[in-house]
């Protein structure tokens, strides 16, 4: 073969290369909770691998440790500092009341089931309200049902009163009020940290954090209701402009492979969490009360439920839904 053919095959074979490289795009994924958390091991190895699959690896996933708070995890994506992730919607009060169906407490029990439902009516009853306005929205989910993690047993109602409790924020802050217990705002991963200095008493979180935030060495005591104290709705969104900058099918395989099945992947991921906490706390000896539905502490509690639905429709009456329809879809799809 002579040297002018070689070169030839040379440059046409660099230039393949070259070609493949270009077509290859990265998405920066930032992250914000420790690495051994679930969220981390096993989810977004999960959200990774389905994005590459779904774009026979054109679009690549680097995770990345986020530097700031989780509460600005939206305006980051927003400006383009990250190309997508996941935050917790209650760190931006007024901007996603809408969401809040899915935190009333007292109307959920099963992580995955409540995922699926939430992502339902966010795309049937919520999406023209355009809450995400410049984000776009790739899925949504709950954690598990939110229970109590405090220092001290919990026989009635009354055991809360005064108390400071770790709240982070959303419908939870409205039951908080009710039980009386002083509020002491801070991110879910701080909670460790306040109860360990004593700035509060307790915390609000799901079972699974008693093992995965370390609850056990901080706590005594996991005080569980028949259905959620609350729970909290996380948001995973991409930058605007990185998703049109993609090769439109590639963008269209991402939204196809994401969605639904991102939303129930992580709720359902949040579920087996709290399976892997209740056993944890069984086996460090963490003392565990689960209230009977017949209990009158679980009766005094859903008492102090009443109406919360209620106030969520009243909250959002200038968003220009149906929040009453979207109310009953939310429960229904949970069926």
């Amino acid at each position: 073969m002579t040297n002018l053919k070689l070169k030839a095959i040379g440059l046409a074979v660099g230039a393949a290369i070259s070609m493949n490289a270009m077509a290859e795009t990265t998405m920066r994924v930032a992250t914000w909770l420790p690495p051994t958390h679930p969220q981390n091991s096993v989810a977004m190895p999960e959200f990774k691998k389905m994005v590459e699959e779904a774009t026979e690896g054109r679009v690549k996933v680097v995770i990345e440790n986020f530097q700031g708070h989780p509460k600005t995890i939206y305006s980051s994506v927003e400006d383009g500092i990250i190309d997508a992730s996941w935050g917790v919607n209650a760190y931006t009060p007024g901007r996603f009341a809408l969401t809040g169906v899915a935190e009333i407490p007292g109307e959920m029990s099963d992580a995955e089931d409540a995922s699926v439902a939430l992502w339902k009516v966010q795309q049937e009853y919520f999406a023209d309200a355009n809450e995400y306005e410049g984000l776009e929205l790739l899925g949504m989910w709950v954690h598990a049902p939110g229970i109590i993690h405090s220092k001290f047993r919990i026989n009635s109602l009354d055991d809360l009163k005064g108390k400071k409790i770790r709240l982070g924020g959303g419908m939870v802050n409205e039951l908080a009020a009710r039980l009386e217990v002083t509020p002491v705002g801070g991110s879910a991963p701080s909670s460790y940290e306040k109860l360990q200095q004593g700035v509060v008493d307790g915390t609000f979180l799901p079972a699974g954090e008693h093992k995965f935030f370390k609850l056990d060495e901080v706590t005594d005591h996991l005080t569980v209701f028949p259905t959620a104290l609350y729970t909290t709705v996380f948001s995973f969104v991409a930058n605007q402009e990185f998703m049109e900058d993609l090769d439109p099918k590639d963008a269209e395989a991402i939204r196809a492979a994401l969605g639904e099945n991102l939303s129930r992947m992580q709720g359902k991921t949040w579920q087996d969490m709290n399976a892997i906490g209740m056993t944890h706390a069984k086996e460090v000896g963490t003392n565990i009360h689960m209230v009977d539905s017949y209990e009158k502490l679980a009766a005094d509690m859903r008492n102090t439920m009443k109406g919360l639905d209620a106030m969520w429709m009243e909250s959002v009456a200038d968003r220009g839904v149906d929040a009453k329809a979207a109310l009953e879809a939310f429960r229904n799809y949970q069926k």
